[in-house]
């Protein structure tokens, strides 16, 4: 079989080949190419890749060939954010061979702790939870780490934005000092490298491609206009454009609003942030990544572990307060080698950040012009977002009032 003969030199085991034929993984991305075998060594990782790249796999094959080459041991994989803990736990699941009798935990703030306690009650070997549930879940004494020896720290540069250092700290006295770790990151701040010496031991540095730098089959845009004009030109880009579409917006209150006003014209569209409750920010995903709707309004607890295929066009409504989350934002787009386009606009009150997008990447340069040609003085629309805080219910269009 294709993928068993690209695989095979990585030396998995032979049920876990199988999975990824099953699965359609035909050759190993250059980061698992080059991670793997590294982690199967048992050697500590400092890697770093463009997001989309397949750093999920990198770790999590090597951690499940190791659960099923041996009865000890288990592994903790730590995300940022509880999307990604689910889809970290969805490719752990897909990848996990039938009857491998491997058990594991998704430990994510926003889900009955009760369902939890259950999970740790059948001694999973596999953990992969957020840092703040994990260190609850510690303080509880109901999860016991005693015989964890591997750990991962996925997307470390958005743990430490997010302020969980103290608690990475806090779990790392839970474990044993005898481990193997690996830490990923698209970005790699001072701060992460600092992190690092703490963390691993003599690691394998291992980098595809330049991590500030966005994937060449992304389209990237940029317009310059008012405020104001924004909602606008938003209509103009949907109507020009097709397919699937995740505009970034800078709160949770703007997430709502802008959705319940593409809906009133005739948008389908729904909206994704932080205030959501597990359980409906799971619909929401669910929703888009089956069509049930075409927009996807979202703070930017979106940006990072989103892995939607179909998704074809990023618009960056308002631009991100830190720049590396433009990296992230743009990056749900082109996932696995499709084409995609990324649009920001920038109004003269973001020409700052955006200056500081430039620097971050480098002086790569972007498509950029005006919204509307050079005549600027075009009668501007006042949005005035209506403030409704429906859910998505099952529908294509968010309900009005």
């Amino acid at each position: 079989m294709e993928s068993q003969a690209l695989f095979s030199s990585l030396h998995l085991p032979e049920d876990l080949l199988k999975s990824l034929t099953r699965l359609g993984f035909t050759e190993p991305t250059p980061i698992q190419k080059q991670a793997i075998p590294v982690a199967l060594k048992g050697q500590d990782i400092l890697g770093s890749a463009q997001t989309g790249t397949g750093k999920t796999g990198a770790f999590v094959i090597p951690i499940i060939t190791k659960m099923m080459n041996s009865s000890y041991g288990a592994a903790l994989i730590l995300t940022p954010t509880r999307e990604l803990a689910v889809q970290v736990a969805k490719v752990v699941h897909d990848l996990l061979p039938y009857r491998s009798g491997i058990k594991t935990a998704t430990l994510i703030g926003g889900e009955p702790i009760g369902k939890q306690f259950r999970q740790l009650k059948d001694d999973p070997r596999i953990v992969i939870g957020t840092p703040g549930r994990v260190n609850d879940h510690l303080q509880r004494k109901t999860l016991n780490l005693r015989h964890t020896n591997f750990l991962v720290l996925d997307e470390t540069d958005r743990m430490l934005d997010m302020g969980f250092g103290v608690q990475l700290d806090a779990i790392a006295q839970f474990l044993p000092k005898e481990r193997q770790t690996m830490m990923f990151s698209a970005t790699m701040p001072h701060n992460i490298m600092k992190l690092s010496e703490k963390y691993l031991k003599n690691p394998e540095r291992i980098a595809i491609g330049a991590a500030h730098k966005v994937a060449l089959n992304i389209k990237e845009e940029v317009l310059h206009l008012k405020a104001a004009m924004k909602y606008d030109q938003l209509l103009k880009e949907l109507d020009q454009r097709k397919g699937s579409v995740i505009v970034f917006v800078k709160t949770k209150r703007a997430a709502d609003t802008l959705a319940d006003q593409l809906c009133d014209d005739d948008h389908n569209a729904d909206a994704i942030h932080g205030d959501l409750k597990q359980r409906q920010r799971d619909q929401v995903i669910k929703a888009f990544r089956n069509k049930a709707y075409r927009v996807m309004v979202a703070t930017d607890v979106a940006a990072r572990g989103l892995d939607i295929p179909h998704i074809e066009h990023v618009i960056n409504f308002d631009l991100p307060q830190c720049p590396e989350d433009y990296i992230h934002r743009i990056g749900r787009t082109a996932r696995a080698g499709a084409e995609g386009s990324a649009m920001s606009f920038v109004s003269p009150s973001e020409a700052g950040i955006w200056k500081d997008i430039h620097r971050l990447m480098k002086g790569e340069a972007v498509d950029s012009k005006p919204a509307y040609g050079h005549n600027q003085n075009r009668p501007e629309r006042d949005v005035k977002f209506k403030k409704k805080f429906h859910r998505y219910s099952g529908g294509g269009n968010r309900a009005r009032a």
